[in-house]
Parts: C-alpha cells; structure tokens; sequence
C-alpha cells in the first residue's frame, strides 16, 4: 500500500490499515469446492480468509472542506471502505482485521457502542446510498423520510420541518415534486429517487458526507446541478466530502485528493491533478485510458455506424398512440381528481438487430414507457403490437407465453434481485419457467455461460447479491435477461452502475449478441456517450412526451431543439462540472 501522506495538523476523518473480510459458511465453502472440482481446478489459489478479503490494508484521510474520491472498478472494496465508517457492514458475518483504525474527531467508530453511532449517522455523517430503491423505505412517503431525518437529529417543531422539507427539495432540483409529498419511492423515477436521498444526506448539514456513486441514475444536465449543489455546500459548510465513483470526468472536476483502489488496496494516492496528469501505477492507467471522453484511448465508444441504413424488416414490437396516466389526487369518493402524465401519446417501432436508444432527463418518462412496452404496466390508453399481434389486452395466460421473447434490465439492479436466491438460482429462475425440457446439467451451463459472458467467475454462481458490489449486481441482472436468448431487450439503465472498463466490454457484448441472434434493443440512459455508442435510432422525451425522434447519427450531428441541443453540450462538454 503506498505510504499515507498525513497533512500537517490533525484530519477529522483518519482511516488507518483497514481490513475486511466477510465470513463464509459450511455450505459455502462445500457449494464453491463443489464448482471448482466441475471445471477441473485442483485448488483455489488462495485460502478462504484470502479469498473473501474485500479490503486489505487501506488507509486514507479527510480534512474539512476537502474532496477525497475513491476510484476503482466494480468490486474492489470502495463501498465496504465506506460503510465501515458508519460501521454499516453486517455483523458477524463481517470481521475487521486486527490494527484497523477510523478515527473521526478523535473517536474511534470500528466497535464504537451503537448508542453513539446513533448520533453520528444523519446528524454528523451523511450517505448517499448507491442503490436509491434499496436504501428508500417503500412503506413510508417522501415527506415523512426526509422528516423523519430531521425530527431525529434536531430539535425543531413539526411546522418547521415541512419548510425544511420543501427547501431541501429546490436545492436538489425538485421543485416539481413539492406538489407530490406523499408520494411513495415506487411512484418516482429512477433520478428523482436519488435526488430525494441526497436531501435526507443534507438535511442535517453533516460535517461529512459519504456520497457512493451520487450521479449514478442522474442525467447529465441535473448530474451538473447536483455536483455544483455539493461543492457550494462543501464550501459553505466546511463539510468533508468522500466521493466514491467510477466517473473519471467528475473526479477530475470534483477531488482535490484521489485514492484509487484494486482488489480491496490502495494501489496510488496523491493530489487529483498530479494522478490525471501523471499516473504512476498500470492500473490507474489502464483506468485513465477507458474513460468515455471520446479520445483515441477508447474507440468502443466511437458512434455507431453499423447498420445505419432504415430496416425493412417488420418491427418486433409497435407501440402506438401510448399513453399512462397515474392518478395524484383522489376525490373523498376515491375518483381520481388529477393525473401524471407519465407517457402522453407516444408511438415507436423496434425492429430486428436494430437499437433505439430512448434519452431524457430523470422523469421524463423513459423507463414507464418501456414497462409499458412489455405490459408490466397498464396503459390508458393505445396499442402494442408483437410481431403484428395486439399485446395490448392479451390474457396473462398468452401473455406470459411470449415473456422469453422480451426482457427487460431494470435500473435498480439490487432491487429486482431476490435477497434469498443465490445469483444461480436467480439467473436459472427463467430456465425452469421457460425451458422445462432443459436437464439440470443442460440449465447449469447456460447459467455459467451467461455469467462468463458478462464477465463473472461461474464461481460466483453460489453467492448472494449482497455479497456483490453495485457494479457486479448490474452484470448479474444482464446474464439473467440474456440467458433466455430473447428477440426484444429492454435495457433500462444497463450501465450506470458499471465503471468505464465494464461499460465498454458490455457495449462490445450487446453489440455481439444483437448481431448474432438478430436482437432488438430499446436502449434507455441518460448517458449519451454509451448511447452514440449503441444506438441506430433516437427518440428525445420531455415530460411523457417525444420532442426529437429520427437517426441517432443525425440527431448527434446536428440536433434540432433546443432541449436535444442542451442534452447533448451537457453530456459531451465536460466543463459543466
């Protein structure tokens, strides 16, 4: 590990030799000696106290008003280095090695009474959680998670916290939502989620703020917003900031130190500027030369040029005039009195071995329009058509004959996977469905061909998702909708989480397998850089509605509204951070 340069003075947040392993049962470690003799390993390589070591001997700093980023790819122990500080991490499942220090403000927390953690968490420490889904109680509206952070930590009447409440809800960039305070998680988009739980992280004015992977379902143009909102309330707040992401644009922007991370260690340290000017160690340049900046270094990402030419084929599916309403309000007879206009009158073709990428800022639509698609919504209205056939009212019987024909990847990752099913069980669910007819050893192959496909050790087959980083459970949700080798992919998402090496090999993948089984993609992000990369066709949506759809190459080129124009400067123009 290289050697930990303390600054003069004493920083209020030290992290010293840190090491965590997590535990593995008896029927783990019979599950994994069972996998390793199938595929005719003769020994692991490592013990098991090695093998399950998710950081070894790290060690970093905060002072006020400082940005400290944490880079690495998806699983080299970012994450856990974080939640060790709130002293989140399960217990007894995991362990801290032996000499592990956090020191903050002069109290150690590894082991500190969970009385005393009590009034850190929220009040003196903030998180912003990877996975907003998750981290949202889904039994409790909005307003009364935010408040409940408050009434907590501050001494302040009721008729103080909805004012609180609302101007936490401006700073983060959701004016519109004050009008839907009783809303439940499950009701907001995917980028509305997360601004929601950077406000419950602000509420307090916390002297640190832990913000893993804050921009993740973020937009480019509301990513600039947040970002700026964070560096004004470092300055203003004095507050320590602990950026952990896998963006090298916005560390670029944001830090003024960086750690980067591999297999659980820091493998470099220093100042951002001199380690992005000047990186010392392979692997940070290996890091460096991924980025999506469009450069030489990462020609995956050059736009797509394959296949430009409009398909004659007939399109797989046809969504016409759609349209889906929620209701907000209720009469006093349970009548809906007023509507969100989720999706308002949209129509769409996808047609073989073609991708239409679907782009917007969060709350726009993208992802209600694509449940909609599959009928894992109602409609209020329009139609769906399949390969010609109305899918619109189709019978759940019918309708769930055609399933294997069309997945999603939904944005959530570690909420659409099952907590109590191993990733096996979990991608082999839609065999057992689907393919009766298939053996077991026959389902056992097509899983481990799935996980090798998205770049996961079939190893890893007898996991849980818990036990993965962010990025893996990403990867996990695209074997499990490949596996059944569908006509229609829905990809909502399907990056966000993944660091700009993965992105890459899973674009690389994508574009493989549409061109060998002739797959249809409806491609929604707020990444555009891996848009170009994929996309053959481009819809703009805007409050439910399309404000710009034709070629994506020529909406990349030269985009004709104004929102297009901005979307586009915000997403290829760096300097918005």
């Amino acid at each position: 590990m290289p050697a930990l340069d303390m600054p003069e003075g004493t920083p209020f947040l030290t992290v010293k030799g840190l090491g965590v392993r997590f535990g593995m049962d008896e029927r783990h470690i019979a599950q994994n000696q069972a996998t390793q003799n199938q595929i005719g390993q003769n020994q692991i390589g490592q013990n098991q106290a090695t093998q399950n070591a998710a950081v070894n001997d790290v060690s970093f700093y905060i002072n006020k008003g400082e940005t400290l980023a944490l880079v690495g790819e998806s699983g080299s122990g970012k994450s856990v280095s974080a939640q060790s500080i709130m002293q989140l991490l399960p217990r007894p499942y995991a362990q801290y090695a032996p000499g592990s220090s956090i020191m903050f403000n002069g109290q150690e927390l590894i082991n500190a009474p969970e009385s005393y953690m009590r009034t850190i968490r929220g009040r003196r420490i903030g998180m912003i959680f990877q996975e907003p889904l998750t981290a949202l109680n889904p039994l409790h509206r909005i307003d009364r998670q935010i408040g409940e952070v408050l009434a907590l930590h501050r001494n302040i009447g009721r008729d103080q916290i909805k004012p609180r409440i609302r101007e936490l809800l401006h700073l983060v960039g959701l004016d519109r939502l004050q009008d839907r305070l009783h809303a439940y998680p499950h009701e907001l988009s995917g980028g509305q989620r997360q601004r929601v739980m950077i406000a419950m992280a602000l509420a307090n004015d916390p002297d640190l703020l832990i913000a893993d992977e804050p921009t993740t379902a973020l937009d480019v143009t509301v990513q600039a917003q947040i970002l700026e909102l964070l560096n004004r309330l470092k300055h203003q707040l004095g507050m320590g900031l602990l950026l952990i992401t896998h963006d090298l644009s916005v560390v670029e922007k944001m830090a003024d130190r960086v750690c980067v991370m591999q297999n659980g260690r820091v493998v470099e340290s220093g100042k951002a500027a001199n380690i992005m000017k000047n990186p010392q160690h392979d692997y940070t340049k290996m890091l460096l030369a991924a980025r999506l900046d469009g450069s030489a270094t990462a020609p995956s990402f050059a736009q797509n040029t394959t296949n430009q030419q409009p398909s004659k084929e007939p399109p797989l599916i046809d969504g016409r005039n759609i349209k889906i309403h929620f209701p907000m309000q209720k009469t006093f007879w349970g009548r809906a009195k007023t509507y969100v206009r989720a999706v308002d009158d949209i129509s769409l073709s996808l047609r073989p071995g073609r991708t239409l990428g679907v782009v917007g800022e969060s709350g726009s639509g993208k992802s209600t329009l694509g449940l909609g698609l599959l009928r894992l919504t109602s409609l209020s209205s329009g139609q769906v058509l399949y390969k010609g056939q109305d899918i619109s009212a189709l019978p759940r019987r019918e309708l769930t004959a055609l399933r294997p024909r069309m997945q999603i990847v939904f944005q959530d990752p570690f909420g659409s996977l099952s907590p109590r099913m191993s990733i096996g069980e979990i991608i082999e669910e839609g065999l057992k469905v689907h393919h009766k007819e298939l053996r077991k050893d026959q389902r056992e192959e097509l899983v481990n061909t799935a996980l090798e496909d998205v770049n996961l050790d079939r190893a890893m087959r007898h996991r849980y998702p818990h036990e993965f980083s962010g990025g893996q459970r990403q990867r996990i949700s695209i074997a499990r909708a490949l596996v059944l080798r569908p006509e229609i992919l829905i990809l909502d998402e399907p990056t966000s989480a993944l660091d700009v090496s993965v992105q890459a090999r899973i674009v690389e993948l994508l574009k493989s397998l549409q061109e060998k089984y002739n797959l249809g993609y409806l491609f929604i992000s707020h990444d555009l850089r891996v848009v170009k990369a994929l996309a053959h066709d481009l819809i703009v949506m805007k409050d439910g509605k399309i404000i710009e759809h034709g070629s994506a190459a020529q909406i990349f080129d030269h985009p004709k509204e104004a929102y297009t124009k901005s979307l586009m400067e915000a997403a290829f123009d760096l300097n918005v951070y």
